[in-house]
């Protein structure tokens, strides 16, 4: 089993983030989370890693798609289109259940798609299957 080193997190949202990282904590998640409330301080994180020897690319991103200054999908169309980040795993973790823009986002290249849940319990069995899903060989 490979454990990841980073989990890069944008969510604008400050309630959500706070439930994510006591999700991911109630999961007793070894990984580093690394918080971005929007798309331009996705990308200065990302690329202050590239320009790091001593920081390691995110093993995966969850994004949400409604941020200010460059929101989600954005976000998604240029880390696949650049080289040095387009193997990094995206996953989707919106509001939206709309079949219409979950295609969208896989079309645009995201690994995965995830309706956020109603409940903190919900929240926490999502972080457990996303955390099993991700950690394997």
């Amino acid at each position: 089993m490979r454990e990841f080193s980073t989990i890069l997190i944008a969510e604008d949202d400050a309630d959500d983030r706070f439930l994510l990282n006591a999700a991911f904590k109630h999961n007793e998640a070894p990984e580093k989370l690394v918080f971005v409330e929007n798309g331009v301080e996705l990308f200065d994180f990302l690329y202050s890693c590239l320009n790091n020897e001593n920081c390691n690319l995110p093993s995966f991103i969850l994004l949400d798609l409604n941020m200010p200054k460059k929101d989600g999908r954005e976000v998604l169309k240029e880390i696949k289109s650049i080289p040095l980040l387009r193997n990094i795993p995206v996953i989707v973790f919106s509001t939206s259940n709309s079949n219409l823009e979950i295609q969208r986002c896989y079309d645009l290249g995201a690994n995965s798609y995830i309706a956020k849940p109603n409940s903190f319990e919900q929240l926490v069995r999502t972080v457990t299957h996303l955390r099993q899903f991700l950690v394997t060989d």
